[in-house]
């Protein structure tokens, strides 16, 4: 029997820095298994995020989706996480991708081969995690990890996945991740044994249906770019969708047109007990950690809603 996934939320990157703690609290009390911290450009570090959200709470389990491999050196990094896992052990998942390819070049560190680059990275990521020596470079003892803790990439397309199903514990799939994506992506990494899947996606969550595909719309706004292709080529309506997009003038006229159907597929969106369903179907097609967008101007409102479907 599929095992039901765990379930998560993303800390909002906009969230003011007075509402964090108690955003992360909240997820804690209302029974929330995860909560993701991201690092964009120009918002806040995925590492000292992560941190605080841990120092806060005693039993949410902390992932970090995702670090941008050439931003840090892997041996600085491996300082950083090594101290998190020391420090809360066994309650962190470490994301590292490629990052979005324009805002690394904005910083002048996208790497000329982005593939080679990251799976060497994690690799050396986890020999100094492990105590071992990388480059002529390891860890003091004292500061060695007792356990690795999971390394996924964020990642999509078929070599990049495959690189995950070889060098990573699991792998975070942006949103949306629709059954039918994340069962196409876990089959393009082919992992050898136990692989996480990681699955972001926009929630929204009432008691009236057409409330929440209505309040989940907007998240929607960018589907149907160029960069999420993968995300909707195993769907359906895929042709459909790519075919609105180019006769609507902007995102806002977009999500206004798209059917409601199209709408509940995408995101996690819906009454409790559909939502619930989804979630289900996530599970089904090797999901192991279903995570939260949440939708709306109240970001504390919107956990309890979404805690709803618990």
């Amino acid at each position: 029997m599929t095992q039901r996934p765990q379930i998560g939320v993303v800390l909002p990157r906009d969230l003011p820095a007075s509402r964090v703690l108690e955003y992360a609290r909240t997820a804690e009390r209302l029974g929330f298994d995860e909560l993701w911290v991201v690092e964009d450009l120009g918002f806040r570090g995925g590492l000292v995020q992560a941190t605080a959200v841990l120092g806060a709470t005693t039993r949410l389990r902390v992932g970090i989706g995702i670090l941008p491999a050439a931003v840090r050196s892997a041996a600085f990094a491996a300082m950083e996480i090594a101290t998190l896992e020391q420090l809360f052990p066994g309650r962190t998942d470490v994301g590292v991708g490629h990052g979005m390819p324009g805002w690394m070049r904005q910083a002048g560190v996208w790497p000329e081969r982005p593939l080679t680059f990251l799976t060497e990275y994690v690799t050396t990521l986890r020999t100094l995690l492990d105590g071992g020596e990388a480059a002529g470079l390891r860890l003091d003892p004292a500061a060695v990890p007792a356990a690795v803790p999971p390394l996924l990439l964020g990642v999509r397309g078929p070599r990049s996945l495959a690189a995950s199903g070889r060098v990573a514990d699991g792998t975070v799939l942006a949103e949306p991740c629709t059954p039918e994506y994340a069962a196409a992506a876990l089959a393009a990494a082919a992992p050898a044994g136990a692989h996480r899947l990681v699955a972001y996606n926009v929630g929204a969550v009432d008691a009236d249906e057409r409330t929440a595909l209505a309040a989940a719309r907007p998240g929607l706004e960018w589907i149907g770019e160029p960069d999420w292709a993968p995300h909707l080529a195993p769907l359906p309506f895929a042709a459909e969708l790519a075919a609105l997009r180019a006769r609507c003038a902007t995102r806002q006229e977009f999500t206004e047109r798209m059917p409601d159907e199209w709408v509940a597929a995408l995101a996690l969106a819906g009454t409790p007990e559909r939502v619930r369903g989804r979630i289900g179907e996530l599970g089904r097609a090797g999901v192991t950690s279903s995570v939260f967008f949440p939708t709306g101007p109240d970001p504390l409102a919107a956990l309890a809603a979404l805690a709803q479907a618990l």
